[in-house]
């Protein structure tokens, strides 16, 4: 048995005819029975490489060795015979399907041959969230699903399988604090089993605590590896962004602004296992970020979608500048009432996946006179916004705005749709998970410009699972737990284990002020 049980030599990869240089000249090395980190910035080329050895990708030249053995991983058919499984960044879901029929997909137990045996599979299944404290609504619709409990599935779907070799790529993105604590103990348990863990990730604590070895991937060429114990937090995140990061923090001044956003008394009945809102009251003003924090699943995605307009309220008002917008269009609320929306989910709400980056730039302003006249859309105007856009905020593998949205990386589609909110005009910006997915220069850039964004007068509702995000950004901080408000704290006042301890409160606990 060789010492490691992947060994990745000289892997490149290119696309387009040599247009795109994802990997150059690759080494990879994880031994066997440790958590292996690859880090790097978004667009760095790292999925690429996960995706080559999860038979994904054919790599363009290289070799890939399997405990010893020169393997040819020409699909995930194959790695899986291998025992490699990967937790993918996107989700590869069916959402038509209840969640245990897409764990056990093309794996399933049958009867006789003929019959799928969901009670065995799903016997099994319990089986494993009881073993690594992973619980999920077996029989839930996946789009009903929360995307902590889809990324939970997509978890669970690698285990079910046996895989000894886990590829996690960024799991923990859209997990709660508490929902990354329970992944990364799952982590620990993984390798006591002897399970040999790859994890890609932007997050530095969650390096400290459970990664042996990282391998640090800048611009698709490897920088170097390191041992965790020996390096500091500064000299890994220097390696993966070449230059040494500044923190960012608001300066609590004092709001004086008018007020800019009111919702007042809405209530939001539950439904498909949602939280809804109970006599819920917000106010935001000119250049205040109010940011909201509690557990995933307590009214978050229903107050966002209620200022946006995506959902009604059943009782209740939302107002822009004293007037009622509560019925209106959501193109209403992003034309006349200058609302800007960075959703959770980016696939969903966020992008047309299949145009390209030029055409997502200008999603809600294609009709305005900005970019068209008499019906007649001006590509030049057009290409030359995008552009900026995309230079000012650094989007990679965008071949100038005219690559598909689909084929960036998630870090870069974040970035994207982050650039093209801020960039419009907007008195009001719903920010819900601005850095999911983010490395952490890109993370500083994007929180300096949310604070630019305040001083400039937005009023600013940032919906975070991030507690170092909410504590370094707001101005005010408003606690919610089953789509009540369970206290609020002012941002410069806030500590964490006090924002814990108040996520976990209810209303009838008496609540915080």
């Amino acid at each position: 048995m060789s010492e490691y049980t992947v060994e990745m030599k000289k892997i490149n990869m290119v696309f387009n005819n040599g247009a795109i240089v994802a990997n150059k000249d690759i080494d990879l090395k994880v031994k066997t029975g440790e958590i292996h980190a690859i880090v790097g910035e978004n667009g760095a080329g790292k999925s690429t490489l996960m995706s080559i050895l999860f038979g994904l990708y054919k790599q363009t030249s290289g070799e890939i060795f399997i405990n010893g053995k020169l393997e040819d991983i020409a699909n995930p058919i194959k790695a899986k015979h291998l025992g490699i499984g990967m937790v993918h960044q996107h989700f590869k879901l069916v959402d038509i399907f209840p969640l245990w029929q897409n764990i056990a997909l093309g794996d399933e137990i049958d009867t006789a041959k003929m019959f799928v045996n969901k009670k065995e599979i799903i016997k099994k299944i319990e089986g494993i969230m009881a073993k690594y404290n992973l619980k999920v609504d077996l029989n839930k619709i996946t789009s009903k699903a929360t995307v902590g409990e889809q990324q939970r599935a997509e978890i669970l779907k690698i285990l079910y399988r046996d895989a000894d070799i886990l590829v996690f790529d960024e799991p923990t993105a859209v997990l709660t604090p508490i929902e990354i604590d329970g992944l990364l103990d799952v982590m620990l348990q993984l390798k006591k089993d002897g399970k040999t863990i790859i994890f890609i990730t932007h997050k530095m604590a969650e390096i400290k605590k459970v990664v042996n070895t990282a391998t640090v991937i800048r611009r698709g060429e490897l920088v170097g590896t390191y041992d965790i114990k020996t390096t500091t937090v500064e000299k890994l995140a220097e390696a993966m962004v070449g230059r040494k990061l500044v923190e960012v923090k608001n300066k609590y001044k004092e709001i004086k602004g008018e007020t800019v956003l009111k919702v007042e008394g809405v209530n939001v009945a539950k439904r498909h296992g949602s939280t809804g809102l109970s006599n819920f009251d917000l106010k935001i003003h000119r250049g205040e970020i109010v940011a909201i924090a509690g557990v995933e699943g307590n009214g978050q995605q229903e107050i966002a979608q209620v200022i946006t307009g995506m959902m009604h309220p059943d009782s209740g008002k939302v107002l822009m500048h004293d007037h009622d917008i509560t019925r209106k269009s959501i193109a209403e609320r992003y034309k006349k009432w200058k609302i800007s929306h960075i959703p959770e989910d980016r696939h969903k709400h966020g992008l047309v996946l299949d145009n390209t980056v030029i055409e997502n730039m200008a999603l809600q302003d294609i009709s305005s006179s900005k970019f068209s006249k008499l019906g007649f859309i001006s590509f030049d105007r057009l290409q030359t916004y995008a552009q900026d856009i995309v230079s000012k905020f650094d989007v990679r593998g965008t071949q100038s705005g005219f690559a598909i949205a689909r084929q960036l990386s998630g870090g870069n589609q974040q970035k994207a749709i982050v650039g093209r909110e801020l960039s419009r005009e907007h008195d009001l910006i719903v920010v819900y998970q601005p850095t999911r997915g983010l490395d952490v220069g890109s993370i500083e850039f994007i929180h300096n410009e949310l604070l630019k964004d305040k001083e400039n007068g937005a009023a600013i509702l940032l919906i975070s699972y991030e507690l170092s995000e909410v504590m370094s950004l707001a101005d005010k901080i408003v606690v919610v737990n089953s789509g009540k408000i369970v206290g609020e704290v002012l941002g410069k006042d806030a500590v964490r284990e006090k924002l814990g301890q108040m996520m976990m409160q209810t209303v009838a606990d008496g609540g915080q002020k």
